[in-house]
C-alpha cells in the first residue's frame, strides 16, 4: 500500500508493507496534501499500481511518474495535451463614479405609514423624515444632529415617537409634532433604546432597552445586551416602568381588541399582560427549506464570514412576526420574503409552514417576489407595506384577493368553453392559452403599488487647486515611475501629472511640498468586512476611518449580513463619515437563505441587487447545485452584476467556476503549488482572485504570523484608531504560532505572481481581520511571493479592475478621481514601506494620516473618535 504522510512541513509517500506492516519513505516531497481543506478531489492526485504491482503512478510537479517500489529513481511518463476550454459568459462591467453632487439616499429606513396612511415617516442617513403619499416630497422632521431612528407614529397620528443615539449623551426616546418641530425628551435616564411603539388604550410607549455603556462599548453589530428589558413610559415622559425581561422576545406591539403586549422570536408571536406574566404562544411560524437546509453533502464549508449563522436540517425561521392590527392574521419576514398566515382561533399553538403558502395549513400568502424589509401592517389591517432599498410597497390583501377569484373563475370559464369544443380545435386553443399566459403572466398576478421615495442629499465633492510638488510618483499606469513629478488636483480630479515644473498651474493653485516623498494611488481593498452597527447606528464607525487612516481609498466588502450598510455608504459619500469609497455585494445570495426554483426565480432574487441596493457586485455564496449557479450568472449578466464567489476550500467548486464565467472569486484556492493549466485558465478567464492571504487556505493563517511577530497592540497609531476591547482580544493573548515554513501564504503568493505575469486579475482583501494594518499586512503576504510592483498592482490598478472601477480609480492618471497617498518612504525599495503614511487624499480631500485632520482644502480638525477610552490611570491601586 502506499499513502501519503506529512514529514516537516511537506508531503511524501510512504509504501507500506501489509504483511509486515514495515514502511519506508518513497518519494519525498510530493504534491502537498489538501488536509487542511475539503479535498473534494481527494487529499492527494489519484495514484494507482501498475498490473505487476512493481510501480506506483502518480503525479507531483506539474508531471506524471513511475515510481519503482524497489527505491530506484522515478521515471517521468510524458504527458502532453492540447485543451480548449469553454467558459461562460463574459461579464465585465464598468461602473463609472458620478461626480453629480445631487444624488438621492439609496435607503430609507423603518417606514411607517400614518393611521390614517395619507403620510409615512421613515429614516435616511440616520434622519427622520415625513411624507405625504403617494407624491410628496419628504421633509425633515427635526433639526438634530444626533443619529434618529425607528420612528412610530401617536394613535391619533399627530405625534412621533423615535429613538435616537448619540456619542456624548448615549441614547433616548424623544416625540416631536407629526408636522415638525422642536422635539421632545421623553426619558432622564441614557440606555439603547429599541423599537418604541405607542398603544392607543393606555396612551403608554412599550420599548425594549439595554445598557448605553453596553453600546458605547460595542465595535462590532451591536450592544451585547441592547434588548435585555422589555418597559414602558408615558407618553408625556418621566419615570419608566420595568414589564419583564426580554428573554429574546422582540418587536412589541398591540391589536385592537385586547389590552396584551404582542412580541415576537425566532419561532413566532406570543403575547404577555402588562405586568409579564401569562405569557400565551399565539403561532409559530416556519419558511423555506433553504439549500444549506437540504442539500444531502454534509461539507464543512468552513471560514464562513462572521454574519452567517448556519443552520441545518430546519426550516427557515421568522426575523419578525407581527399580529395584524384585527388579531386575525399575522406577518412574518422570514429569510428575504414576507408572508401573511391566518391566525386561528382554538386551543393549540398552531405551527404553519409558508414554504408553500398554498399547501399551507391555514389560509397564507406570500407578498414579496424579491424580499423586503422593515414589514409593517396599515392600521386597519388591510394593508401590508415593506421597504426595499429606496422604495416603498403597499400590498392590499383584499385587491390581491379579488383578482385571484377573477382569474379563477375566468380559468373555470375558458376550462368549460375549451370542453365543448372538439378535440382538435381545442388543443389549438389550449397552445395558443399557453403562449398567452407566458406574455400576461403579470396580468394575472397582483403586484404591491411600489413608490419610489427621493430624499435629495448632496454628494461631497471640494472645490479649489492643489499641486503636490516634486514627489516620486508610481503611477500604475503600466510600471510608469516619475521620479520628480508633480500632481495638480483641481477639485476632486487630477487635472494634469507630468515631470516636476512642467504643469501649467491655475490662479490661486495651493502648493504643497512632497520633495522626497513617493505618492502611490490609493489603496483598494476587494475583500473587506467593515461590520457596521446594525439597527441603531453611530456617527462615526472604527473600521471605515482606520482603514482610511492607513490608505484604504476604496473598499468592497462582499457579504455584508444585512443592508445597514447602503445607509453608511450614503454617509461616506456625503461627507458626514469619514471612510473609503465603499462598496458591497449587500447580504449575500447564501446557501442559508435561497432555495432557487428557476432562471425566473433567480432573476426575480438578483433584482433587489440590481434595481433597489445598486451593489454592482452580488457574492453567490454556495447558493447551490451547478445549475443554480449557472442561473445566478445567467441573470447577473443581465442585469449587469458582477458576482463573485466564495472559495469555500473547494477547489473542484472553483474550477466549476471559472468554467461557468464567474468574474470573481473570493479566498485562496486551497491547492498549491498550481502549474501552467490553472494559471492560464484563471488568467484568460478574467475572473478575479483575491486570496485573502490572512485567512489563508489550505494551511495556518497568515495573520498569525504578523500577530506573533508584529507586536501590534503597542503600534500608536493602530490604538488611535482601534477600539481598546477589539485591539486587546486580538492581540494580547493570542493562539497560533507556526514556525516560518508552515505558513503557506507566500506559496499562494507564487501563485498571484504567475497569475500577473500571465495577465490574469487579482486584488488585495485584508477581510477585516485587523482593521486599516491588516490591510498592509496582507499586502505583505502578497509581496512574500511576488514581486514589489506586483505586489502594489495587486493592491491599486487590478483590484481596480475587478470591480469595474479603473475608469476613475487605480490609477494616477489625468482625469481619474483623487485618490492616493503620501509615503515617506518608497515601497518599491522595500514593501514594508506602504506603511509609512504620512498623508491620504481621497476625494480631493488630503487628511493627515496619523489622526485625519482634513489639511486640504478645509483646516479642519477631525471630531472625537468615541472609542477613545480613559485609561484606569490616577486611581487607588497597588503602586509600582
Amino acid at each position: 500500500m502506499v499513502y501519503g504522510s506529512r514529514y516537516e512541513e511537506k508531503t511524501g509517500l510512504v509504501l507500506r508493507d501489509l504483511q509486515s506492516g514495515d514502511e519506508k519513505w518513497l518519494a519525498y516531497p510530493v504534491q502537498r496534501d489538501e488536509q487542511e481543506s475539503v479535498a473534494s478531489l481527494g487529499v492527494l492526485p489519484a495514484m494507482a499500481f501498475t498490473p505487476d504491482n512493481q510501480e506506483i503512478l502518480a503525479s507531483y510537479g506539474g508531471k506524471i511518474y513511475r515510481i519503482p517500489i524497489s527505491g530506484e529513481s522515478a521515471i517521468e511518463i510524458p504527458f502532453d495535451v492540447n485543451v480548449e476550454l469553454a467558459i461562460g459568459p463574459k461579464l465585465d462591467f464598468k461602473y463609472p463614479i458620478s461626480d453629480d453632487p445631487n444624488m438621492f439616499a439609496n435607503q430609507i429606513r423603518n417606514a411607517k405609514p400614518s393611521p390614517d396612511g395619507k403620510q409615512i415617516v421613515f429614516n435616511a442617513l440616520n434622519k427622520l423624515y415625513v411624507m405625504k403619499l403617494p407624491d410628496g416630497k419628504p421633509k425633515r422632521l427635526t433639526k438634530m444632529d444626533i443619529v434618529e431612528t425607528q420612528p412610530n407614529w401617536s394613535p391619533d397620528g399627530k405625534e412621533i415617537v423615535y429613538t435616537t443615539w448619540s456619542d456624548e449623551d448615549g441614547g433616548h426616546l424623544h416625540k416631536v409634532s407629526s408636522k415638525g418641530g422642536k422635539p421632545t425628551k421623553l426619558t432622564n435616564a441614557s440606555a439603547i433604546y429599541n423599537t418604541p411603539v405607542w398603544d392607543a388604550k393606555t396612551n403608554r410607549i412599550v420599548f425594549t432597552r439595554g445598557s448605553a455603556q453596553s453600546f458605547k462599548n460595542a465595535y462590532l453589530r451591536g450592544a451585547f445586551s441592547g434588548e435585555e428589558d422589555l418597559a414602558w413610559i408615558s407618553s408625556d415622559g418621566g419615570a419608566i416602568n420595568f414589564i419583564t425581561k426580554t428573554n429574546r422576545r422582540r418587536n412589541p406591539h398591540f391589536v385592537k381588541n385586547d389590552n396584551r403586549i404582542y412580541l415576537s422570536n425566532g419561532s413566532g408571536l406570543s403575547s404577555i399582560r402588562w405586568d409579564g406574566t401569562d405569557e400565551k404562544k399565539i403561532v409559530s411560524v416556519t419558511g423555506i427549506i433553504t439549500f444549506g437546509n437540504s442539500h444531502k453533502d454534509n461539507v464543512d464549508f468552513g471560514h464562513v464570514d462572521d454574519d452567517i449563522v448556519e443552520e441545518r436540517n430546519n426550516a427557515s425561521r421568522p426575523v419578525e412576526v407581527y399580529m395584524a392590527p384585527e388579531g386575525d392574521k399575522a406577518m412574518a419576514l422570514i429569510t428575504n420574503d414576507v408572508y401573511v398566515v391566518t391566525v386561528p382561533k382554538y386551543g393549540q399553538t398552531p405551527t404553519i409552514s409558508v414554504s408553500n403558502p398554498n399547501s399551507a395549513s391555514f389560509p397564507s400568502w406570500k407578498l414579496t417576489t424579491f424580499g423586503g424589509e422593515f414589514p409593517t401592517w396599515s392600521n386597519d389591517g388591510k394593508t401590508v407595506h415593506w421597504s426595499l432599498g429606496k422604495a416603498f410597497f403597499s400590498y392590499n390583501l383584499e385587491d390581491a384577493k379579488k383578482l385571484e377569484k377573477e382569474v379563477e373563475d375566468k380559468k373555470k370559464a375558458r376550462k368549460e368553453e375549451l370542453a365543448k369544443m372538439p378535440d382538435d380545435k381545442r388543443k389549438d386553443e389550449e397552445k395558443k392559452d399557453k403562449e398567452a399566459a407566458k406574455k400576461n403572466k403579470d396580468a394575472e398576478t397582483y403586484l404591491p403599488i411600489e413608490l419610489d421615495i427621493n430624499v435629495a442629499i448632496k454628494r461631497d465633492i471640494p472645490e479649489g487647486a492643489a499641486l503636490l510638488k516634486g514627489a516620486r510618483i508610481i503611477t500604475m499606469n503600466g510600471d510608469e515611475v516619475i521620479e520628480n513629478g508633480d500632481i495638480l488636483v483641481v477639485n476632486n480630479r487630477i487635472k494634469a501629472i507630468g515631470k516636476s515644473g512642467s504643469l501649467e498651474i491655475p490662479k490661486k493653485t495651493e502648493v504643497i511640498d512632497v520633495n522626497g516623498k513617493t505618492i502611490i494611488p490609493g489603496f483598494i481593498d476587494t475583500h473587506s468586512h467593515l461590520r457596521t452597527f446594525a439597527g441603531i447606528h453611530k456617527k462615526q464607525v472604527f473600521s471605515y476611518a482606520a482603514n482610511l487612516a492607513y490608505g484604504v481609498t476604496a473598499s468592497r466588502d462582499p457579504q455584508t449580513g444585512t443592508t445597514d450598510v447602503l445607509t453608511y455608504f450614503d454617509l461616506v459619500k456625503t461627507g458626514e463619515m469619514l471612510g473609503p469609497r465603499a462598496y458591497s455585494t449587500g447580504p449575500g445570495l447564501g446557501y442559508w437563505a435561497y432555495n432557487l426554483k428557476s432562471l425566473e426565480d433567480t432573476k426575480e432574487a438578483i433584482k433587489k441587487y440590481s434595481k433597489y441596493y445598486n451593489t454592482n457586485t452580488i457574492k453567490m455564496y454556495i447558493v447551490g447545485n451547478r445549475q443554480h449557479r449557472q442561473w445566478v450568472i445567467q441573470a447577473s449578466k443581465e442585469q449587469k452584476l458582477m458576482p463573485t464567489t466564495e472559495g469555500a476550500l473547494d477547489f473542484k467548486l472553483n474550477i466549476t467556476e471559472i468554467l461557468d464565467g464567474y468574474p470573481g472569486h473570493e479566498h485562496s484556492y486551497p491547492i498549491t503549488p498550481l502549474y501552467k493549466d490553472i494559471i492560464k485558465s484563471v488568467a484568460e478567464s478574467q475572473i478575479a482572485y483575491t486570496p485573502t492571504l490572512l485567512v489563508s487556505y489550505g494551511g495556518p493563517w497568515a495573520e498569525n504570523y504578523f500577530y506573533s511577530r508584529e507586536n501590534p497592540y503597542h503600534h500608536k497609531k493602530l490604538q488611535y484608531f482601534t477600539p481598546y476591547t477589539d485591539l486587546a482580544s486580538k492581540s494580547r493573548r493570542r493562539p497560533g504560532w507556526f514556525m516560518d515554513e508552515e505558513h503557506v501564504f507566500t506559496k499562494h503568493a507564487e501563485f498571484v505572481e504567475d497569475l500577473i505575469n500571465a495577465g490574469g486579475l487579482t486584488g488585495v482583501g485584508s477581510h477585516g481581520q485587523l482593521q486599516g494594518l491588516g490591510y498592509h499586512w496582507e499586502l505583505w503576504a502578497t509581496a512574500s511571493g511576488t514581486s514589489e510592483m506586483n505586489a502594489l498592482k495587486a493592491a491599486t490598478i487590478l483590484g481596480a479592475k475587478s470591480l469595474g472601477l479603473d475608469g476613475d480609480i487605480g490609477s494616477l492618471e489625468v482625469g481619474k478621481l483623487a485618490d492616493f497617498i503620501i509615503l515617506d518612504k518608497n515601497p518599491l525599495d522595500n514593501i514594508r514601506n506602504t506603511n509609512t503614511i504620512l498623508h491620504v487624499m481621497k476625494n480631493g480631500r488630503l487628511y493627515d494620516a496619523n489622526n485625519l485632520d482634513e489639511v486640504y482644502p478645509r483646516k479642519k480638525k477631525a471630531s472625537k473618535f468615541w472609542w477613545h477610552q480613559e485609561k484606569p490611570d490616577g486611581l487607588p491601586g497597588i503602586k509600582k
